[in-house]
């Protein structure tokens, strides 16, 4: 990564120094410092280059940090800043946007340091005042957020996920804890008790008790809730679906209190006409109802099935390679808990063998459980024996590839869904 100044460049790979360069040394890349001075190189740290690039106190930067709804918070509230009049930026799993141009497509769900700072550097050159960026549990232990000050950090949720990183669920939660250990402003989920937090400067929300609440909500058509804070009330509308929503939403209320400090009905009235994000609940298809959803983690799968309860559902998912296997079985337990009929095929295998992935996350569901290696496939079974109930693809998302043996082929549940329903429309 480089990043052109008036009188040089900023790097952090060694191998483009040259004489009177900067040399950004960041935890991934500290081994090559050595070559990178030889080279003439001036070594820095990300802060020195937050200064050498003039970003420091140009925008602020929110961390949005949690196992699920990172994305859909970055999203809210970028939009909710923006109906308030505010530009922002977002980076994060979907890709990175300024004032609503994607400028880079999606990646690690928190760059390495130096492109985050060139993200930044752009945002700030575009007149955004918000820079709101998901954090990563990888990127907190790798250290990828060194150097950077969070005007505002919100804290969505904590379950079982990156276990064949972290090791253990304890470890997992100490590491995300550390990242919301400051006496910075903070914005935390008070109903999830996985969590260790600096009080100081720190405002909940919750469904029970917090600072602020929601209450009297509807979950049926989109939500509908009171809001509560302090001795302030006001009414939420929202078109999107699911408790698990109407907690992103109490989380961007929560932050917008915080940066703005407007009468709580603006803010309300701010998340009004939210689209929702592509691959995050996505209606592909009205009829037959057919939506995708990112969901991959034992959680997230029971916060989407759970709030179309009442619904018959066919549901499509698999478990992705490489990854942690622990959460397999228990994936698949909670789809048979929710679904008609179940579907499991291939996510992500990696290097792994889908058949194998396959027969583990199937291990503890019904004999009659229907097992699909080719996702294509599996995704056109589940439209050929559908008949009036809500087809769930759940996994992928928005991501437009599968990744085999190391090979990234091109595979979107979207178009995949398109193209048999245009077939069957002939």
């Amino acid at each position: 990564m480089k990043i052109a100044l008036n009188n040089g460049f900023l790097t952090d790979n060694s191998n483009d120094v040259t004489a009177g360069a900067y040399f950004v040394v960041t935890n991934s890349n500290s081994k090559y410092a050595d070559d990178a001075l030889d080279a003439g190189a001036k070594l820095i740290s990300p802060r020195q280059a937050i200064e050498i690039l003039g970003l420091k106190e140009r925008i602020k930067i929110i961390g949005i940090t949690g196992t699920n709804g990172k994305t859909t918070t970055a999203f809210l509230l970028a939009h909710t800043l923006s109906n308030l009049g505010y530009k922002c930026a977002i980076s994060g799993t979907c890709g990175s946007f300024v004032d609503g141009r994607q400028i880079a497509k999606k990646g690690l769900t928190t760059s390495q340091i130096l492109e985050t700072l060139s993200y930044i550097k752009e945002a700030v050159e575009c007149d955004c005042k918000y820079f709101i960026m998901e954090v990563s549990s990888h990127a907190i232990s790798q250290n990828r957020i060194e150097g950077l000050e969070f005007a505002l950090k919100i804290f969505t949720n904590l379950s079982q996920d990156h276990l064949d990183f972290h090791k253990s669920f304890d470890e997992y939660a100490r590491v995300k804890s550390s990242f919301l250990s400051d006496s910075s402003d903070k914005i935390i989920n008070g109903d999830d008790k996985n969590i260790s937090y600096n009080a100081l400067n720190a405002l909940t929300y919750s469904l029970k008790n917090g600072n602020i609440i929601a209450s009297n909500f509807e979950l049926k058509d989109g939500i509908i809730a009171t809001i509560q804070s302090n001795s302030e009330i006001a009414n939420l509308s929202l078109n999107l679906h699911g408790k698990f929503n109407l907690y992103n939403a109490l989380g961007v209320i929560g932050a917008t209190k915080k940066l703005l400090n407007l009468d709580l009905q603006s803010i309300c009235d701010g998340l009004k006409g939210f689209k929702g994000v592509a691959g995050r609940m996505e209606i592909v298809s009205h009829k037959p109802a057919i939506i995708v959803d990112f969901a991959h983690t034992p959680d997230g799968i029971e916060k989407v099935l759970s709030s179309l309860e009442g619904s018959e559902l066919i549901v499509v998912f698999g478990a992705g390679g490489d990854r942690d296997k622990s959460k397999r079985a228990i994936m698949g337990q909670i789809v048979a808990k929710y679904a008609k009929v179940a579907i499991v095929t291939s996510d992500n295998p990696r290097s792994e063998d889908p058949n194998s992935i396959i027969e583990q996350v199937a291990s503890k569901m019904p004999p009659n459980t229907i097992k699909i290696t080719d996702r294509k496939e599996a995704i056109k079974r589940a439209i050929d024996i559908q008949n009036g109930e809500v087809l769930l693809i759940l996994g992928k998302g928005d991501e437009d590839y599968q990744e085999i043996n190391g090979i990234k082929y091109p595979f979107s549940d979207q178009e995949v869904v398109k193209e048999i329903l245009n077939k069957k429309d002939k």
